[in-house]
């Protein structure tokens, strides 16, 4: 069966990037480049895994990740961001709220890939 990953990041070449790559390596790959129109893709129930950024300008990482976690807890997600240090502490709010996988932009695609691999059991 085909996983279904949901990529979320306001710079579209991010979600394109990733797009690509993991529709190669063999999985359904739906972009949004807002947190909201993700929360649509979220409330239907169909993502097995979420790939979010920290920082976006209509909803937080931390505010996706708490929104996906209420609908679904045991959703897998990984955390991307290009920061070194997070003004917010959307990445520390996360960790306690079980958050388990952050990436570091630039990320290296065979690590991403071997997490989305471990946490979707394929």
């Amino acid at each position: 069966m085909v996983k279904t990953i949901l990529v979320v990041d306001d710079e579209p070449d991010v979600t394109e990037f990733l797009s690509l790559e993991l529709t190669d390596e063999g999985f359904n790959v739906i972009t949004e480049n807002s947190g909201y129109a993700a929360l649509n893709h979220l409330m239907k129930g169909e993502i097995d895994l979420l790939i979010t950024d920290i920082a976006m300008p209509d909803m937080d990482g931390h505010e996706l990740f708490t929104r996906a976690r209420d609908l679904n807890e045991n959703l897998p997600v990984i955390m991307m961001t290009g920061f070194g240090y997070d003004p917010n502490h959307v990445v520390v709010n996360c960790k306690k709220d079980g958050l388990k996988d952050v990436v570091f932009k630039p990320f290296d695609m065979e690590k991403l890939l071997k997490k989305i691999h471990d946490k979707l059991h394929v």
